[in-house]
């Protein structure tokens, strides 16, 4: 038989398997905008299944406010220097008075001045989203050198426009005033999270290195410590027992924005999330305001949908 040719059998097993699938997602497809369709304000989303290659989106390149989530980027962009040789976990930052900012974190109420370690700053940047400790990461890293990453990933709507609770400094384009911190699609901040789940650091066209695995575990040991859980975890971690060693996320909130990208360890394969909802009408600071609640539940039809034979762990013994 020649090779290009497929057995008949084989290539009907094929069909009806790609014919399935498309009904499911058709299905899922439905049933999430349904739920954005309830929500008093805007969504946007974007998710995929990094095993079988199925994606569903709401609006998925839609430009959004990162508010928080933009530190995914920052924390990429640390490791890679690190990687490089440029910084290292264990330089020494200063905390100072005049660094310390308000709205999320504890850094802001310590007595100053303290010693912390660039990792220190990483941590508290992720785990309680600290606004002081982002502000010193990126003081020590550098808000170019995360915008040339952005760029070097291909990602085209995301940006870094400043520091937390700091104006804007030098040229600005006229979308800065709306967007704040920055601004991504859900897209692309899925990309950024595949991109840290798949450990790939390297440089197109570069080999990866040893380390990069020991460098990929210190930022997923963050994300899965990180302690907001009234989003994309809020469900899951009910429905599925250990569902807390299987969730790697970060979050992002304003008044009228609620954010949250996260890596879900399904048994059948890792699943990317990437949910925006913004204009929200419930501007209530608490884990029960209406953005919070839709998140949670378009992830959990996402993952009901997706991993039917429940989740798995990232590893152990991490850094």
């Amino acid at each position: 038989m020649p090779a290009h040719k497929v057995p008949l059998s084989l290539a009907l097993l094929l069909l009806a398997s790609y014919t399935l699938q498309a009904q499911q997602s058709s299905s899922l497809q439905r049933n999430l905008e349904a739920i954005a369709a309830q929500h008093h304000g805007k969504v946007a989303m974007f998710a995929e299944n990094l095993k079988t290659g199925q994606t569903v989106g709401i609006h998925p390149d839609e430009p959004v406010q990162t508010a928080s989530v933009i530190k995914l980027a920052i924390l990429y962009e640390a490791i890679e220097q690190v990687r490089a040789g440029k910084v290292s976990l264990a330089d020494s930052i200063v905390l100072r008075k005049a660094d310390q900012v308000p709205g999320s974190g504890v850094l802001t109420f310590f007595d100053t001045p303290i010693t912390l370690t660039l990792k220190d700053a990483l941590t508290m940047m992720i785990v309680m989203s600290d606004n002081t400790a982002t502000n010193l990461v990126i003081d020590h890293i550098g808000i170019a050198s995360v915008n040339r990453r952005i760029q070097k990933l291909g990602l085209k709507n995301t940006y870094l426009y400043r520091k937390i609770f700091q104006p804007a400094t030098g040229p600005m384009t006229a979308d800065q005033k709306y967007f704040g911190i920055g601004k991504t699609t859900p897209r692309e901040m899925a990309k950024v999270m595949e991109k840290i789940v798949d450990c790939e650091l390297a440089e197109p066209g570069t080999p990866p290195q040893p380390q990069d695995p020991q460098l990929c575990g210190v930022m997923l040991h963050m994300l899965l410590n990180q302690f907001y859980r009234s989003g994309i975890p809020r469900y899951l971690e009910t429905a599925y027992p250990g569902a807390d060693a299987a969730i790697a996320n970060k979050t992002g909130a304003l008044d009228d924005v609620r954010n949250d990208v996260a890596a879900v360890d399904a048994k059948q394969g890792m699943l990317i999330l990437s949910i925006f909802t913004y204009d929200n009408r419930d501007q209530i600071w608490s884990v029960d305001d209406e953005g919070d609640l839709t998140i949670a539940k378009l992830a959990r039809a996402i993952v009901t949908a997706w991993a039917p034979d429940g989740l798995s762990k990232f590893p152990t013994g991490l850094p």
